[in-house]
């Protein structure tokens, strides 16, 4: 019986992160995952399984992922200036941020945990917005994109969070990775 009639057959306890009859998988689902079109978070009846990432090298990996909040020029001189009702939101957005990247894991499902060795959270402000840019930094077998999108925007959120007092309809936008190093894949920048 071949895969399509049987969409058990890939779904062995090996892909649980387990082994069957005392064997270890030794990465042979992600071979098959390469070769194909499949999502890797997924197994072939359809059910989520954490990627199997132990047999990869480790290497220092980063991204890069930015954010932005959308505003009025008087918000955004208000921002600028430290002197919203709530007090200085950029201080506040950094800090939210960083933890927000050390918390990825614990928000996203399928994310494995990694030793973050570094957390930068920078802001670009321009007369209608404010760009966040959040660099992640590992060394570890998996890329840290999941933990640089999220710092980005939690940080963007956090931004929101101190202007809605004085503007509700500010916008968040434009969330994406912009640049990834390190891994197997290598490196790439927007």
């Amino acid at each position: 019986m071949n895969d399509v009639e049987n969409p058990e057959a890939d779904a062995t306890p090996a892909d649980n992160g387990g082994a069957d009859n005392g064997e270890v998988d030794n990465g042979e689902a992600d071979k098959r995952a390469v070769g194909n079109t499949r999502l890797t978070h997924l197994r072939h009846d359809g059910t989520a399984q954490m990627v199997d990432v132990s047999n990869k090298a480790q290497s220092t990996r980063e991204a890069t992922a930015t954010a932005t909040v959308r505003s009025t020029a008087e918000v955004l001189s208000l921002l600028g200036g430290g002197e919203l009702p709530k007090g200085d939101a950029l201080a506040v957005a950094r800090i939210a941020g960083i933890m927000a990247a050390k918390k990825t894991p614990d928000l996203i499902p399928l994310c494995h945990p990694l030793p973050i060795a570094k957390v930068t959270i920078d802001f670009e402000l321009d007369t209608d917005a404010v760009t966040i840019f959040a660099t992640v930094k590992t060394r570890g077998v998996t890329g840290v994109e999941m933990e640089a999108l999220t710092a980005a925007t939690v940080a963007a959120l956090s931004v929101y969070d101190m202007i809605k007092a004085v503007d509700k309809h500010a916008v968040l936008t434009d969330i994406k990775v912009l640049a990834k190093s390190g891994g197997k894949s290598g490196d790439w920048t927007l």
